[in-house]
């Protein structure tokens, strides 16, 4: 059981314990609790713990695996740096033409929609 992108605990829970082949309440014996518990770990918004969710994963034939990966900003910081060399009066100029341009192709847009 391998995920590609951000999945919750509680999903993790879910998939691993029908991967599994498990009931709510087998997962909550092997654990020694109660299957409404196993369903409160297996709700959306359930505050699921990182040993919780190893201990689950275990009983049910999986491994937790985590890792951090370097995040990659969508900010363009040539852009930032070169907006931030300009004076205050060139940053001012900049955005009214910016706004001027998108105006215009805002009016552009209404004129091909509308005829």
């Amino acid at each position: 059981m391998s995920y590609i992108g951000p999945v919750s605990p509680s999903q993790l829970i879910r998939r691993a314990r029908l991967d599994a082949g498990l009931t709510q309440a087998q997962l909550a014996t092997r654990l020694g609790t109660t299957q409404s518990a196993v369903a409160r770990l297996e709700r959306a918004k359930a505050n699921v713990t990182v040993d919780t969710l190893d201990r689950a994963l275990r009983e049910t034939g999986h491994r937790l695996s985590l890792s951090a990966l370097p995040h990659k900003s969508n900010v363009d910081s040539t852009l930032l740096a070169r907006n931030l060399r300009l004076s205050p009066a060139e940053r001012l100029a900049s955005f009214e033409t910016a706004h001027r341009e998108i105006s215009e192709l805002v009016a552009l847009a209404k004129g091909a929609r509308d005829g």
